[in-house]
């Protein structure tokens, strides 16, 4: 009947509807938030790669330690270059870290960024701290510019 082809002729609209607003692109800042994230996710899984620290770093960064120290991005690289060179001790195993609650705030060519990161040690200890950083998009990348990183205390057991 004309009603039944009507009700199915509405559903089918009403699905295709649905699903084109499912499917919708991401914002410009959606975008932007999302490629943030994967530049942290990124300098945080292959944190080991002097390359990385070259990429994610901006040139005229300051760098708070949780321990208060203060670094800037040359003694960051070379650290690195120290490290490579021959007869320089072998590192310690390294750390693994990830981000959790990973919030990106855009303001035009600036993004603040903070997170929880978790740091997973060889000794199967695990450390957590507050970070967060303001980067700003210059040249056509994003880089950090300022970072503080505060350890938390550990959990009551």
């Amino acid at each position: 009947s004309f009603r039944a082809l009507f009700d199915a002729l509405c559903l089918l609209t009403s699905a295709i509807l649905v699903q084109a607003q499912e499917t919708k692109p991401a914002t410009a800042s959606e975008q932007t938030k999302t490629a943030i994230t994967r530049l942290l996710n990124d300098f945080l899984t292959f944190n080991s790669d002097p390359a990385q620290h070259d990429r994610f770093w901006a040139d005229d960064l300051v760098y708070t330690a949780s321990a208060g120290t203060v670094k800037t991005k040359p003694e960051i690289m070379k650290a690195f270059a120290d490290a490579a060179k021959p007869g320089a001790p072998k590192p310690e195993p390294r750390a693994t870290y990830s981000a959790e609650d990973v919030l990106v705030r855009l303001y035009g060519d600036t993004a603040a960024l903070t997170f929880r990161l978790v740091a997973r040690n060889a000794d199967g200890t695990v450390a957590t701290f507050r970070n967060s950083g303001m980067l700003l998009h210059r040249n056509g990348k994003w880089q950090v510019v300022t970072w503080q990183a505060t350890k938390e205390p550990a959990a009551a057991k």
